[in-house]
């Protein structure tokens, strides 16, 4: 019989870093952001050591994030099909990267890097190879992810994260949200893309509004961006306190969920606000897809941070 305090984490081993007051802890499993605190405050929503990710909590979605129509696409005429990971929609959801093992690389006291190869599998019969790295400085977290094609062919490829912001303890329906985007990608019922349209109603975010009867899981394109050159989703909770990410020029995808149809115990728990390289079904579409030749490498960075709105 195992020892109860032997077992091992379901996310496997925990990477902490600090600065200051930030803390950090990233998970072995997935390279997940599982919590991040400023002064003893969420910032993003957690899970718990014991628990197995519930909801893609701070997940890196890659060779492709989102949803795969029926699992299958075409990649130099040749016809691939993947497992179906939402039987439910009938979709590959959010690539293979979410369940492995990463390795430590480097660890200081305010950063750790973690790596990953991705082998080749039927549905996906390319190598690769990624490095990510997460950093705390004055700023907040930084998040670099670098992904290598270290095999023969040209691999289609996307990269995407998944923290929900979180709301400081407060419902949902209390907070404001402010989405940097002027296109939403419009979606059937299976959140697969039909077309865009320009962002209107429910769906204009661009100057802060609140989340009462907001139901979202929708993609974003025409991001807008400050005069840093990030695009920034936020979400303010009663507090005046706002967690928020930002994506630089690497990205220009963003993602937002209320998750309004997850299960009970995780309804509109937070907001997922996703930087993401592409939208859904880019393998088959081909829109926004990455297209790695062998030996190059391919880079993008995000971050996330807390402001205080009562000092702005």
């Amino acid at each position: 019989m195992t020892d109860p305090q032997t077992v091992p984490a379901p996310s496997g081993t925990q990477h902490s870093i600090s600065y200051g007051e930030q803390h950090v802890t990233v998970t072995e499993v997935g390279a997940a952001l599982r919590e991040y605190t400023v002064g003893g405050r969420d910032v993003v929503v957690p899970f718990g050591v014991d628990e197995v990710n519930p909801v893609f909590n701070g997940a890196v979605l890659l060779p492709w994030p989102n949803r795969l129509r029926d699992g299958v696409y075409q990649a130099d005429g040749v016809t691939y099909t993947l497992p179906l990971t939402e039987p439910a929609r009938g979709t590959a959801l959010h690539g293979l990267a979410a369940w492995e093992r990463w390795g430590l690389v480097d660890r200081t006291d305010v950063s750790v890097t973690l790596g990953l190869d991705v082998v080749p599998q039927p549905g996906y019969p390319f190598q690769l190879t990624a490095q990510i790295t997460y950093g705390l400085s004055d700023g907040g977290l930084s998040v670099t992810l670098a992904t290598t094609n270290v095999g023969a062919g040209t691999a289609p490829y996307g990269a995407g994260f998944h923290p929900w912001l979180s709301t400081g303890g407060a419902a949902l329906d209390d907070c404001v949200v402010r989405l940097d985007a002027a296109t939403r990608v419009t979606i059937d019922e299976r959140l697969l893309p039909t077309g865009t349209e320009p962002v209107a109603g429910p769906f204009d975010m661009r100057e802060p509004v609140g989340m009462a009867g907001r139901d979202l899981d929708d993609a974003f394109v025409d991001v807008l961006r400050d005069d840093d050159g990030l695009a920034w989703i936020r979400l303010t909770g009663t507090d005046g306190r706002t967690a928020a990410v930002w994506m630089d020029d690497s990205m220009d995808v963003w993602q937002a969920c209320s998750g309004d149809h997850v299960g009970e115990e995780y309804h509109r728990m937070g907001l997922a606000a996703e930087p993401m390289t592409c939208y859904a079904d880019a393998f088959a579409t081909g829109d926004r897809l990455v297209r790695l030749s062998p030996g190059d490498t391919h880079r993008v960075r995000w971050g996330i941070t807390l402001l205080d709105e009562r000092r702005a």
